[in-house]
Protein backbone atom coordinates (compact mmCIF):
# COMPACT_ATOMS: atom_id res chain seq x y z
CA UNK A 1 0.00 0.00 0.00
CA UNK A 2 2.91 2.69 0.57
CA UNK A 3 4.39 2.16 -2.80
CA UNK A 4 1.03 3.39 -4.37
CA UNK A 5 0.54 6.40 -2.00
CA UNK A 6 4.54 7.10 -3.19
CA UNK A 7 3.36 6.28 -6.90
CA UNK A 8 0.51 8.53 -6.26
CA UNK A 9 2.37 11.20 -4.43
CA UNK A 10 5.27 11.61 -7.04
CA UNK A 11 2.44 11.63 -9.81
CA UNK A 12 0.73 14.56 -7.94
CA UNK A 13 3.87 16.71 -7.41
CA UNK A 14 4.90 16.45 -11.21
CA UNK A 15 0.90 17.40 -12.52
CA UNK A 16 1.14 20.54 -9.86
CA UNK A 17 4.24 21.80 -11.06
CA UNK A 18 2.22 23.64 -13.88
CA UNK A 19 0.68 25.35 -10.88
CA UNK A 20 4.72 26.56 -9.75
CA UNK A 21 5.01 27.56 -13.72
CA UNK A 22 2.04 30.09 -13.14
CA UNK A 23 3.59 31.56 -9.79
CA UNK A 24 6.78 31.92 -11.79
CA UNK A 25 5.31 33.60 -14.52
CA UNK A 26 2.79 35.69 -12.24
CA UNK A 27 5.88 36.84 -10.05
CA UNK A 28 8.47 37.90 -12.28
CA UNK A 29 8.24 39.78 -15.28
CA UNK A 30 10.42 38.24 -17.64
CA UNK A 31 11.36 34.78 -17.82
CA UNK A 32 14.83 33.65 -17.39
CA UNK A 33 15.13 32.13 -21.02
CA UNK A 34 18.60 30.80 -21.05
CA UNK A 35 17.78 28.96 -17.51
CA UNK A 36 14.45 27.65 -18.96
CA UNK A 37 16.18 26.77 -22.60
CA UNK A 38 19.05 24.42 -20.62
CA UNK A 39 16.26 23.38 -18.04
CA UNK A 40 14.31 21.49 -20.81
CA UNK A 41 17.19 20.16 -22.43
CA UNK A 42 18.10 18.77 -18.93
CA UNK A 43 14.73 16.99 -18.80
CA UNK A 44 15.08 16.00 -22.35
CA UNK A 45 18.13 14.22 -21.59
CA UNK A 46 17.15 12.40 -18.54
CA UNK A 47 14.41 11.05 -20.25
CA UNK A 48 15.29 9.69 -23.29
CA UNK A 49 18.38 8.18 -21.37
CA UNK A 50 15.91 6.56 -18.70
CA UNK A 51 13.10 5.73 -21.20
CA UNK A 52 15.87 3.70 -24.18
CA UNK A 53 18.39 2.35 -21.24
CA UNK A 54 16.24 1.48 -18.56
CA UNK A 55 12.57 1.39 -19.12
CA UNK A 56 12.39 -0.18 -22.29
CA UNK A 57 15.35 -2.95 -21.50
CA UNK A 58 13.39 -3.76 -18.53
CA UNK A 59 9.97 -4.23 -20.31
CA UNK A 60 12.19 -6.27 -22.87
CA UNK A 61 13.28 -8.34 -19.91
CA UNK A 62 9.87 -8.74 -18.35
CA UNK A 63 8.21 -9.93 -21.87
CA UNK A 64 11.05 -11.88 -23.08
CA UNK A 65 10.73 -13.89 -19.45
CA UNK A 66 6.95 -14.98 -20.31
CA UNK A 67 7.29 -14.96 -23.84
CA UNK A 68 10.41 -16.03 -25.22
CA UNK A 69 12.69 -14.12 -26.64
CA UNK A 70 11.83 -13.48 -30.33
CA UNK A 71 8.23 -12.83 -29.45
CA UNK A 72 8.85 -11.34 -26.47
CA UNK A 73 11.30 -8.46 -27.89
CA UNK A 74 8.89 -7.81 -30.91
CA UNK A 75 6.13 -7.25 -28.37
CA UNK A 76 8.36 -4.71 -26.53
CA UNK A 77 8.82 -2.75 -30.17
CA UNK A 78 5.59 -2.80 -30.98
CA UNK A 79 4.55 -1.41 -27.54
CA UNK A 80 7.39 1.33 -27.80
CA UNK A 81 6.15 2.51 -31.18
CA UNK A 82 2.18 1.92 -29.77
CA UNK A 83 3.10 4.15 -27.16
CA UNK A 84 4.80 6.78 -29.85
CA UNK A 85 1.47 6.59 -31.73
CA UNK A 86 -0.94 6.71 -28.88
CA UNK A 87 1.07 10.47 -27.62
CA UNK A 88 1.49 11.56 -30.91
CA UNK A 89 -2.33 11.06 -31.99
CA UNK A 90 -3.29 13.23 -28.45
CA UNK A 91 -1.40 15.82 -29.99
CA UNK A 92 -2.22 15.87 -33.27
CA UNK A 93 -6.07 16.20 -32.16
CA UNK A 94 -5.11 19.41 -30.46
CA UNK A 95 -5.57 21.80 -32.82
CA UNK A 96 -2.07 24.02 -33.50
CA UNK A 97 -2.97 27.39 -32.23
CA UNK A 98 -4.20 26.20 -28.27
CA UNK A 99 -1.79 23.26 -28.12
CA UNK A 100 1.33 24.44 -25.77
CA UNK A 101 3.55 22.57 -27.35
CA UNK A 102 3.76 24.34 -30.71
CA UNK A 103 6.05 27.10 -30.39
CA UNK A 104 4.81 30.19 -29.66
CA UNK A 105 5.90 33.16 -27.16
CA UNK A 106 3.14 34.11 -25.42
CA UNK A 107 5.19 36.80 -23.46
CA UNK A 108 4.88 38.98 -26.88
CA UNK A 109 1.39 37.81 -28.66
CA UNK A 110 -1.26 40.53 -28.95
CA UNK A 111 -3.13 40.87 -25.83
CA UNK A 112 -6.82 41.58 -27.12
CA UNK A 113 -8.50 40.32 -24.28
CA UNK A 114 -10.82 38.21 -25.66
CA UNK A 115 -8.52 36.29 -28.03
CA UNK A 116 -5.66 35.84 -25.10
CA UNK A 117 -8.74 34.63 -22.51
CA UNK A 118 -9.85 32.36 -25.02
CA UNK A 119 -6.14 30.65 -25.89
CA UNK A 120 -5.59 30.77 -22.02
CA UNK A 121 -8.42 28.77 -21.27
CA UNK A 122 -8.28 25.80 -24.80
CA UNK A 123 -4.73 26.03 -23.93
CA UNK A 124 -5.31 24.46 -20.15
CA UNK A 125 -7.46 22.30 -21.46
CA UNK A 126 -5.22 21.09 -24.22
CA UNK A 127 -2.33 20.18 -21.16
CA UNK A 128 -4.91 18.30 -19.36
CA UNK A 129 -5.95 16.18 -22.51
CA UNK A 130 -1.72 16.27 -23.10
CA UNK A 131 -0.50 15.37 -19.15
CA UNK A 132 -3.68 12.72 -19.17
CA UNK A 133 -0.90 10.16 -20.40
CA UNK A 134 2.25 11.72 -18.90
CA UNK A 135 0.20 10.61 -15.51
CA UNK A 136 -0.42 7.26 -16.29
CA UNK A 137 3.48 6.65 -17.04
CA UNK A 138 4.89 7.86 -14.06
CA UNK A 139 2.35 6.21 -11.95
CA UNK A 140 3.17 2.61 -13.54
CA UNK A 141 6.69 3.78 -13.15
CA UNK A 142 6.88 4.65 -9.44
CA UNK A 143 4.81 1.78 -8.85
CA UNK A 144 7.50 -0.53 -9.91
CA UNK A 145 10.52 1.24 -10.15
CA UNK A 146 10.61 4.38 -7.65
CA UNK A 147 14.30 5.09 -8.41
CA UNK A 148 13.62 5.27 -11.55
CA UNK A 149 10.34 7.01 -11.44
CA UNK A 150 11.90 10.05 -9.09
CA UNK A 151 14.21 11.57 -12.07
CA UNK A 152 11.02 10.98 -14.47
CA UNK A 153 8.72 12.90 -11.86
CA UNK A 154 11.77 15.76 -11.64
CA UNK A 155 11.83 15.61 -15.67
CA UNK A 156 8.06 15.90 -15.81
CA UNK A 157 7.74 18.44 -13.70
CA UNK A 158 10.28 20.97 -15.41
CA UNK A 159 8.58 20.55 -18.45
CA UNK A 160 5.27 21.15 -17.03
CA UNK A 161 6.22 24.65 -15.58
CA UNK A 162 6.34 26.54 -18.75
CA UNK A 163 3.07 24.60 -19.62
CA UNK A 164 1.68 26.90 -16.52
CA UNK A 165 3.08 29.82 -17.82
CA UNK A 166 1.55 29.41 -21.14
CA UNK A 167 -2.09 29.07 -19.44
CA UNK A 168 -1.77 31.83 -17.00
CA UNK A 169 0.18 34.93 -18.70
CA UNK A 170 -2.67 34.69 -21.30
CA UNK A 171 -5.11 34.52 -18.96
CA UNK A 172 -4.02 37.24 -16.71
CA UNK A 173 -3.31 39.79 -19.16
CA UNK A 174 -6.61 38.91 -20.48
CA UNK A 175 -8.73 39.75 -16.79
CA UNK A 176 -6.04 41.04 -14.65
CA UNK A 177 -6.98 38.34 -12.10
CA UNK A 178 -3.93 36.74 -11.14
CA UNK A 179 -5.95 34.72 -9.10
CA UNK A 180 -8.35 33.11 -12.41
CA UNK A 181 -4.43 32.77 -13.95
CA UNK A 182 -2.96 30.81 -10.93
CA UNK A 183 -6.42 28.70 -10.71
CA UNK A 184 -6.96 27.65 -14.39
CA UNK A 185 -2.98 26.67 -14.05
CA UNK A 186 -3.28 24.82 -11.30
CA UNK A 187 -6.38 22.81 -12.87
CA UNK A 188 -4.45 21.88 -15.72
CA UNK A 189 -2.36 20.05 -14.09
CA UNK A 190 -4.59 17.50 -12.21
CA UNK A 191 -5.14 15.71 -15.22
CA UNK A 192 -1.48 13.65 -14.35
CA UNK A 193 -3.00 12.35 -11.00
CA UNK A 194 -6.52 11.68 -12.66
CA UNK A 195 -4.12 9.89 -14.95
CA UNK A 196 -2.84 7.76 -12.01
CA UNK A 197 -5.86 6.78 -10.52
CA UNK A 198 -7.00 5.94 -13.56
CA UNK A 199 -3.79 3.52 -13.64
CA UNK A 200 -4.76 2.14 -10.03
CA UNK A 201 -8.30 1.00 -10.30
CA UNK A 202 -8.04 -0.24 -14.21
CA UNK A 203 -4.99 -1.88 -15.02
CA UNK A 204 -3.17 -2.56 -11.43
CA UNK A 205 -6.00 -5.79 -10.74
CA UNK A 206 -5.14 -7.03 -14.40
CA UNK A 207 -1.28 -6.52 -13.74
CA UNK A 208 0.97 -9.39 -14.36
CA UNK A 209 4.53 -9.46 -16.34
CA UNK A 210 3.23 -9.36 -19.75
CA UNK A 211 0.77 -6.38 -19.08
CA UNK A 212 3.82 -4.56 -16.74
CA UNK A 213 6.08 -5.56 -20.15
CA UNK A 214 3.41 -3.68 -22.86
CA UNK A 215 3.18 -0.81 -20.40
CA UNK A 216 6.92 -0.30 -19.18
CA UNK A 217 7.68 -0.07 -23.12
CA UNK A 218 4.71 2.31 -24.44
CA UNK A 219 5.79 4.59 -21.29
CA UNK A 220 9.44 4.63 -22.89
CA UNK A 221 8.04 5.40 -26.49
CA UNK A 222 5.84 8.32 -24.70
CA UNK A 223 8.59 9.96 -23.16
CA UNK A 224 11.14 9.91 -26.08
CA UNK A 225 8.41 11.60 -28.14
CA UNK A 226 7.38 14.05 -25.19
CA UNK A 227 11.31 14.60 -24.93
CA UNK A 228 11.94 14.95 -29.24
CA UNK A 229 8.31 17.14 -29.65
CA UNK A 230 8.05 19.22 -27.14
CA UNK A 231 10.95 19.76 -24.91
CA UNK A 232 13.72 19.71 -27.29
CA UNK A 233 11.91 22.23 -29.74
CA UNK A 234 10.73 24.76 -26.90
CA UNK A 235 14.19 24.62 -25.49
CA UNK A 236 15.72 26.08 -28.99
CA UNK A 237 12.97 28.31 -29.19
CA UNK A 238 13.56 30.12 -25.71
CA UNK A 239 17.37 29.99 -25.54
CA UNK A 240 20.46 29.39 -28.14
CA UNK A 241 20.57 25.55 -29.76
CA UNK A 242 24.19 24.48 -28.01
CA UNK A 243 22.17 25.44 -24.40
CA UNK A 244 20.02 22.76 -25.23
CA UNK A 245 22.04 20.19 -26.15
CA UNK A 246 24.14 20.71 -23.38
CA UNK A 247 21.53 20.63 -20.91
CA UNK A 248 20.17 17.30 -22.71
CA UNK A 249 23.75 15.88 -22.36
CA UNK A 250 23.85 17.00 -18.77
CA UNK A 251 20.40 15.48 -18.33
CA UNK A 252 21.84 11.94 -19.49
CA UNK A 253 24.93 12.26 -17.76
CA UNK A 254 22.92 12.73 -14.13
CA UNK A 255 20.70 10.06 -14.92
CA UNK A 256 23.75 7.51 -15.83
CA UNK A 257 25.27 7.85 -12.86
CA UNK A 258 21.96 8.16 -10.59
CA UNK A 259 21.12 4.53 -12.40
CA UNK A 260 24.79 3.77 -11.29
CA UNK A 261 24.50 4.43 -7.96
CA UNK A 262 21.85 1.57 -7.76
CA UNK A 263 23.69 -1.34 -9.53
Amino acid sequence: MENYFLAFFLTLIAGLSTGLGSIIALLTKNTNKKFLSISLGFSAGVMIYVSMIEIFFKAKDSLTLQLGEKKGYLITVVSFFIGILLIAIIDKLIPSEENPHEIHNKELENNKSKNLARMGIFTALAIAIHNFPEGLATFVSALQEPRIAIPIVVAIAIHNIPEGIAVSVPIYYSTGSKKKAFIYSFLSGLSEPIGAIVGLFILMPIMNDIVFGVIFAMVAGIMVFISLDELLPTAREYGEHHLSIYGLIAGMMVMAVSLLLFV
